[in-house]
């Protein structure tokens, strides 16, 4: 079975990463995104990304736990 997309249109652009995890309910805080992120268990285009505020624009794709998002 797979992960259902889940598209995130962005109101302001490039948003920072642990900022859409939050706005997306992924995570209830923003330090539990920047942790999670930290902990190395957020994918972004494929790869694994650590960086908190890395900059996400549109085409870009965020993999968390069993959440995919497609960003336009």
């Amino acid at each position: 079975m797979s992960t259902p997309t889940i598209f995130v249109v962005l109101t302001q652009s490039p948003t920072e990463l642990f900022k859409i995890l939050k706005f997306e309910g992924l995570v209830a805080s923003g330090a539990e995104a920047k942790q999670a992120i930290s902990d190395g268990l957020v994918f972004v285009n494929g790869e694994v990304e650590t960086r908190k505020r890395k900059k996400i624009v549109a085409g870009d794709e965020i993999q968390f736990l069993d959440s995919q998002l497609t960003i336009r």
